[in-house]
Order: C-alpha cells, then structure tokens, then sequence
C-alpha cells in the first residue's frame, strides 16, 4: 500500500478523535493474547458492562501478504475476516462474513496512489448497500467524500465530505456529515511542553436542532511507559484516564467519566488489561 499519499477518509480528523475518544471505556475488560509456534496469534478477551458479562476468543494468521481472522463470542456469533495486500500493487481486499447471520457477508477494496485513495465496499445479499469513499491531495492536504447507496431503498443512506490539512506538530480537520445535516471542526496541537502529549478541540453543530456541542482534551506523557489523558464538554462530560505499559505490548488503562453537571449521578469507572507476549 501506498504510504505517501493522502490516506483514507476515515483518516481526516482521526488524530485529535482518537484523543478525545478513544480508550475512553468504562466497561471491565481482561484480554490475554499469546502465540502459538505456527505463528498464529491467539486473544481471550472478557468484558464486563452494567451487570452483563461478554466475551470473545479470536486467532489471527499472517502468511506473507495473507491475514486471516476468526473470532467467536458467547453469543455464538462466528466473524471470519481475510485480507490480502499488494496484491496488485498498492491496494487491499477485505472479505468478512459473520455467521449465523449469513446475509452479513462483505467484500472491501482499498486502493491507494501517491495522490489519490479510493474505497469500496459492497453487501454480498441479495439487496446490497454499495459503500464509496475517495481522497485526493498529498499527505499534507487532502479533500474526500463518502456515500452509502442502499439498493433496497433506492436512497442513499450517507453522504458525507471533508477537508484535512497536516503540519508535523498539527493537524486539522473539518467534516460536513449526515446528509449536511452535521458539521464536525477539529484541531490536534502537539506540545513538547506535555513530553510528546497533545491538545486538542472538537466543536460540532447539529442544524436541525441548533446543537452546539464542544470538547476539548489532552494527553500528558508522563513517562515512556505511562500516558494521561482527559476531556471536557460543554454539557459538563468529563473523561479522564491512564495508561501503563507494564511490559512491552502489555498495557493497564484505568479510565472515568462523571457528569460534572449532575454530581447526584454516580461516577463510571472502566479497567482494562491487555496481556501479550
């Protein structure tokens, strides 16, 4: 795959996103991943939300340009994803399928050019929805659009665009999605005041409701092996939490969110732990 061009368009605005939303989980999770002497990487993963509990056990199979993943969960629900990549030349295919649900099945294609990327993705049913996406640009700006066609329908389910503009200490973003019907504005700064962290903004309005929603956050490298991050929003949400690399690819997240709005709630606390060799 290409690596000097504008990336997907699921890129635009991921960096500050990831930031301000990502491992913000306030669920109990416990993954163990080992592997095998074949190469094949085995994960359990338990999960615990409200009183509920969950879980899955996945293997994963890298043969040259090859992966194959297989997962099952308690729910007897079988995901199979095959990738294959480069083969031709600079794009990827992706063929999933979840069973018992055999009307699940998809086949993706990325392709990716020094200057441009495209993607798309089709239901394989008897009335498929048709996913596209494209960028073009370089990897410092770059403009995209996506859409979703639904056959049975005969509508288009999504239909959204984006400018994204890339310095080596910024990045930002604007993205017009839900039919237009959204507007999403983002900023990702990384200071070396912060040993390598980062601070970000999110604002968004929803025109049909005139919503106005703005987050800010930020990530603090306390040292090699320990990250803090934490977010507010102007409806009082607040999320913090901390990562630690306890041993290499082996990381402790303890994350939590509380309504600063309506301290009569009770504050929600996550742990995650993810062991690999």
């Amino acid at each position: 795959m290409a690596k000097n061009g504008p990336g997907l368009f699921s890129d635009i605005g991921k960096k500050a996103r990831d930031l301000l939303t990502k491992d913000y989980d306030c669920d109990q999770t416990f993954t163990i991943t080992t592997i095998t002497d074949t190469g094949v990487a085995l994960s359990s993963t338990v999960a615990k939300k409200g009183g509920l509990s969950s879980g899955h056990v996945a293997a994963q199979y890298k043969h040259k340009n090859a992966v194959l993943d297989v997962k099952v969960d308690t729910e007897s629900n079988v995901l199979t994803t095959f990738t294959l990549t480069d083969i031709p030349l600079s794009t990827k295919t992706i063929a999933s399928f979840k069973l018992p649900d055999y009307k699940s099945g998809k086949l993706e294609a990325q392709y990716c050019h020094e200057h441009a990327t495209f993607t798309t993705a089709v239901g394989l049913n008897q009335s498929p929805a048709f996913d596209f996406s494209a960028t073009i640009g370089t990897p410092s700006i770059s403009f995209g659009a996506e859409a979703s066609y639904a056959t049975a329908s005969r509508n288009f389910a999504k239909y959204n665009a984006g400018v994204s503009l890339t310095k080596p200490d910024s990045s930002a973003s604007v993205i017009l999605a839900d039919k237009g019907d959204s507007l999403r504005v983002s900023y990702l700064h990384h200071l070396s005041r912060l040993n390598g962290g980062a601070v970000a903004g999110e604002i968004s309005r929803r025109f049909s409701t005139n919503e106005n929603t703005l987050t800010v956050g930020c990530s603090y490298v306390v040292d090699p092996h320990t990250v803090v991050k934490a977010k507010l929003n102007n409806h009082g949400n607040l999320g913090a939490l901390l990562r630690h690399k306890l041993v290499p690819n082996s990381f402790l997240t303890v994350s939590g969110a509380v309504d600063t709005k309506n301290l009569e709630k009770h504050p929600k606390f996550g742990l995650a732990l993810s062991l690999k060799p």
